[in-house]
Parts: C-alpha cells; structure tokens; sequence
C-alpha cells in the first residue's frame, strides 16, 4: 500500500494528470454535443442515426460516450511507466525497493486507480449533460439494465486501457516510442481494421472491438454492429488484454538492467 501511494502521489504531484484530464473532458464533451445535435436525425431512408433526446434508448446510447476518453487513460499509463526511464528516477525507485515485483504490481495498481477516477470523471459529464438535455427535451431519466452495464463498462474499459498503457511503457521504454505506437494503433490500424467491412471479422477481436461490444446498446449512429461481439465476451477479450499488457509489464520489468 505504501508503494501505491507512492505511485499514486508520483502521478498526482505533476502537472499531466490534470491537463490530461482536461483534454479529455473536453473531447468527450464535443462528442457529446455531436451525440446531442444527431439526436433523432434521420437517413434517407428513414432510419435514425441517433434516437431522439426524450427517448430512453438515446440514454443508453450517450453514457457510452465516455469510453472515447480511454486513449488519455492509455496515456497516462504509458507517461507512468516511460517517465521514470526519461527522468532517469527508475534507478532511484528500484534501489528504493528492491523487489521489482512489488513495485510492478503498484504500477499496475496505480494505473487501474487513475483509469477508474478518469471513469467517473467522464461519467459525472455525461450524467450532467444528460440531465439537462433530457429535461429540456421534455422526457424522463430512465435507470435501465443496458444504463447500468454501460456505466460500469465505461469505468472498466477505462481502467484497463490505462493498465494496458502501463505494460506498454514497460515494453518501450521510451517515451515518445511508446506514445507514437499508441496512436499508431488507436487511430490508424484499429479505425482501418474496424472501418473495412471486410476486415471487422478480425476487429472484433481488438481493443475497441471489445470496447464496442461492452457499450453496444444495438442502435445509434446508423452503424451494423450485428458484427460485434456479445457484451460478455467483449468484456473477456478486453480483461485478457489486460492481463497480456500486465505480464509483459512484470517480464520486462523485473528482467531488465536499467543501468
């Protein structure tokens, strides 16, 4: 536990945690003003891209806005690990403890900790906004089942992704390597691989397949996503995910001469 305050206060006591923060709320309130704005917006064929705002499905369908803001958790997790290869304190945390198992698991600990409060920090923007929209829209909060398996979804997918970031500054140590291999995959080989009609039998199977599966209500946005995988399964693939990005953490951690 002292370890993991260490690592905690480590995150706290910089000036990225909270600009990251920024940045993200940011991007998901503009994807939340685009969720709002398509609300009952139809196709020319008649099909809406996103239901209307006094619907209990468009509920549904904008808490699961926040899991766009996994990619900042991702890179915290990355900045929490490389960072201490790029400031040269990693030498001074090893010597400080000895046994690199415990300060792994305290990486990872604190990775899952900052993935769940950026969660609920998402989660707090969405829920006001959709108060207010659904108020002014004339409708009534609704709490369903899909609500409540979005929500948490939205929490663990977060917390996981900045897990996996944190096995990702382990394998590259080096800061800008492993940020530019981040958005390598983020935004060129997942979008292609989930975009491509053809290649989304392979895309299910990656992160943000998973991460789409967990928040799939079955409508919005005028997508198929009958491709996708069930909720369950999805959840799966994205802990497993997880639990490869924390032993490559632990084997290059523990194996590596940092001299």
């Amino acid at each position: 536990m002292a370890l993991l305050r260490a690592e905690l206060l480590k995150v706290s006591t910089t000036r990225l945690w909270w600009v990251m923060l920024l940045v993200m709320l940011g991007y998901v309130a503009l994807l939340l003003g685009f969720t709002i704005y398509a609300a009952g917006v139809t196709t020319p064929d008649g099909q809406a891209i996103i239901p209307a705002r006094d619907t209990a499905p468009f509920q549904e369908v904008i808490w699961g806005t926040g899991v766009s803001g996994a990619v900042f958790a991702a890179v915290l997790g990355v900045v929490m690990m490389t960072g201490e290869y790029r400031y040269q304190t990693i030498t001074t945390t090893l010597l400080a403890t000895p046994k690199r198992v415990r300060v792994v698991v305290a990486k990872l600990g604190a990775g899952l900790v900052v993935g769940l409060l950026l969660g609920v920090a998402v989660l707090v923007l969405t829920g006001v906004t959709l108060v207010v929209t659904v108020l002014l829209a004339g409708g009534e909060l609704t709490f369903t089942a899909t609500v409540a398996r979005v929500i948490g979804s939205v929490l663990v997918v977060l917390a996981l992704y900045a897990l996996a970031g944190v096995g990702l500054g382990a394998l590259i140590k080096n800061q800008v390597g492993a940020l530019s291999a981040l958005m390598v995959w983020v935004f060129v080989i997942e979008s292609l691989v989930n975009g491509i009609p053809a290649l989304r039998p392979v895309g299910k199977w990656t992160p943000s397949g998973a991460t789409q599966a967990l928040t799939n209500t079955g409508v919005g946005f005028g997508v198929d996503v009958s491709y996708l995988l069930p909720a369950w399964a999805g959840g799966l693939v994205l802990l497993g995910y997880g639990l490869i990005f924390s032993a490559i953490a632990s084997a290059t951690t523990l194996r590596r001469d940092i001299t």
